[in-house]
């Protein structure tokens, strides 16, 4: 194997795609599979294969990544690419998938000899297309000659957990930080939400915070996408945003922990989604906090 590994990219969505652009612009070879085929055929331009199968996908790479909705897609995909799959593979598995799910995908890299790795990525489709993503990494050292090159390609930085990516450390580590960035957009949302009912201007809210403690570039950022009407296209959807909300919660309930605040984001997540807002930007949970079914709060921020 060369410095410049082949690399399979299982799944094309709002991130696998923008990874595997940059995986392509940083010359390693690379094959691309989506279930939805649509999603993956506009890569074929910046140069990556674009596979039939999972398998085909995987045939003669040196690395697979994962970038998929779920823990059970994940299995489910990677047992469709078992038939090309080989020892001595490198697998960096980059889907939020909670911390259930690792020790089952570590014991399916187990069944086939692959080197696996828990990496699940911090950012969203910004820093994505841009490669500068921090990937959680937890895997043996002797693989990862092989792997970093792929984390350069998709990250800034690479923050290093463990050795033994079936401990699932890397995954923790990433839920904790979900949860900090999903409390924070729900937050966002109902200030806004508050605001308005009030009468209150939201610029004279962010000049009381301007400079001080309480002032956030990330508060700003996602205020901005629904005072804007720029919910679309997503950064993280906000379907993906409650998945990940139950994951936490679950996480939490698994080790005695109870997680209101994370709960009572998935249930606004979820109530967004349903007024339809689930492929907008997550920021689009201001939405849940109006009784009307067009979920637009007298009209601010609508987007659609």
């Amino acid at each position: 194997m060369t410095d410049k590994p082949t690399v399979s990219v299982l799944g094309t969505g709002i991130m696998g795609a923008a990874m595997a652009r940059n995986l392509c612009r940083a010359g390693l070879d690379v094959r691309a599979w989506n279930r939805t085929r649509e999603k993956a055929e506009p890569l074929a331009a910046d140069g990556a294969r674009i596979a039939r199968t999972p398998a085909e996908a995987v045939e003669g790479a040196d690395v697979v990544l994962t970038m998929l909705y779920d823990g059970d897609t994940v299995l489910d995909v990677m047992r469709e690419a078992a038939p090309a799959l080989r020892p001595g593979m490198v697998w960096a598995q980059c889907t939020t998938v909670g911390t259930d799910p690792v020790a089952d995908l570590a014991a399916l890299a187990r069944e086939y000899g692959l080197v696996f790795y828990d990496a699940p990525v911090l950012g969203t489709r910004q820093p994505a297309e841009a490669g500068q993503l921090t990937v959680l990494a937890a895997g043996p050292e002797e693989g990862r000659e092989a792997v970093l090159p792929v984390f350069d390609a998709v990250g800034a930085k690479t923050m290093w957990t463990g050795a033994d990516g079936g401990a699932g450390s890397a995954s923790r580590l990433k839920l904790v930080a979900n949860s900090w960035v999903l409390a924070a957009t729900a937050a966002t949302g109902e200030v806004l939400a508050l605001a308005q009912a009030l009468g209150v201007e939201p610029r004279d809210f962010f000049d009381l915070i301007e400079g001080g403690p309480l002032d956030m570039a990330y508060l700003r950022a996602k205020a901005a996408l629904v005072l804007d009407g720029k919910l679309s296209p997503a950064s993280f959807a906000v379907a993906t945003a409650e998945k990940d909300a139950r994951l936490i919660v679950r996480a939490g309930e698994r080790n005695g922990v109870r997680l209101d605040v994370a709960a009572a984001a998935a249930e606004r997540f979820a109530r967004a989604a349903a007024r339809g807002h689930a492929a907008e930007d997550m920021a689009a949970a201001y939405f849940a906090s109006f009784d009307d079914q067009g979920g637009t709060g007298g009209g601010r921020g609508e987007s659609r």
